[in-house]
């Protein structure tokens, strides 16, 4: 009895996990099995492969101009995640170097901004970017996520891991302060930057309510939006809104998959 009770014990816990696993794969599988399937076969349920592959793919491209579309994904996606690692860190690596009375009020302030919702800022944002002339621009997207209050909290509570010591032997040394920050501290936080590019770069991809509000032309669109307009047609087309999805979906996997090791270690990193 002693000795089948850890076999049971075993069986359940890796039982969970297999359901688990298959929860969390499934809905990708059967979206790879969509792109290959009409929109009929979709509604009826079929999880099986079909021959649709070419045709959807052909369909999606007759209906929506992709190579603009995910130029403008990847351009809004790149240069926010740049713009925002670079203003973020600089800020959280200050809040935790440079010490003042008011810092901890400051950053307190910062924090609380948290919680509260995009919804309640929405509207006095697209008055702000309306009445600058920014509307249906790439500025109109990037500007409000620049300085990430999540990711400046990030780099704050990773900065607390940096050896302090080199920043005073560099100090010693004659560096400036700039100095210290792009030869010292940006190679030692390497995974921290991977991790916050992950986060951020999925973000920014991913970003569907602000750019459907401050973008008004089809030349400006971005691939969420696109995969929301032909999913919500008179008639939608599933097969090709599956395909549109798979697209929509492999430059966050690529990225990811490419920085996971150092995503790992960003994240240990940053509790410490």
């Amino acid at each position: 009895m002693s000795r089948s009770f850890p076999l049971l014990r075993s069986a359940l816990v890796y039982g969970l996990l297999s359901l688990a696993a298959f929860v969390s794969i499934f809905p990708f599988f059967w979206m790879i099995v969509g792109t290959t399937n009409t929109s009929a076969d979709i509604i009826r349920g079929k999880s099986s492969f079909g021959g649709e592959l070419l045709v959807n793919i052909a369909k999606l491209f007759e209906q929506v101009d992709m190579g603009r579309v995910f130029l403008n994904s990847a351009f809004i996606a790149i240069a926010g995640t740049v713009l925002t690692l670079v203003v973020s860190s600089m800020a959280g690596y200050a809040f935790e170097v440079f010490r003042s009375k008011a810092r901890e009020r400051v950053f307190s302030a910062l924090l609380l901004t948290l919680s509260v919702p995009f919804a309640a800022i929405m509207v006095p944002l697209f008055v702000l970017m309306a009445n600058a002339k920014l509307i249906n621009t790439y500025t109109a997207i990037l500007a409000p996520g620049i300085a990430s209050v999540f990711i400046i909290f990030y780099f704050r509570q990773a900065t607390k891991a940096f050896p302090h010591e080199l920043r005073d032997a560099a100090k010693i040394d004659g560096l400036k302060e700039w100095q210290i920050f792009v030869y010292i501290y940006l190679p030692v936080m390497r995974p921290t930057y991977a991790a916050a590019t992950i986060i951020v770069f999925m973000a920014n991809w991913n970003n569907y309510l602000w750019p459907l509000i401050v973008l008004q032309t089809n030349e400006m669109k971005t691939i969420t939006l696109v995969v929301s307009s032909l999913a919500s047609a008179y008639y939608p087309d599933f097969g090709v809104v599956m395909v549109a999805t798979v697209l929509a979906t492999l430059p966050t996997i690529i990225v990811f998959f490419l920085l996971q090791r150092r995503f790992v270690e960003g994240l240990t990193g940053s509790i410490k």
